[in-house]
C-alpha cells in the first residue's frame, strides 16, 4: 500500500519505507529512521529544518 502524507510522525510509525519527493521526483528513500532522523540529501535536510523551526515557533 502506498500512502502519501505530510504527517512525519504517522509516516515514522506505520511505514516500512519512506520516499521523500520534491517536484514529483524521489530525492531520498530508505527506512523511516534513515530518512526522517538521518537524511543524507540537502533538500531533505532543508525540509526538516523548516518543519522544526515551524514547530518551535508554535510551541
Amino acid at each position: 500500500m502506498v500512502v502519501v502524507t505530510h504527517e512525519m510522525s504517522f509516516a515514522r510509525d506505520v511505514a516500512n519505507k519512506v520516499y521523500f519527493m520534491d517536484g514529483g521526483v524521489v530525492v531520498e528513500s530508505g527506512t523511516p529512521q534513515d530518512v526522517l532522523l538521518h537524511p543524507k540529501e540537502g533538500r531533505t535536510k532543508q525540509f526538516f529544518r523548516r518543519i522544526n523551526r515551524a514547530v518551535e515557533y508554535y510551541i
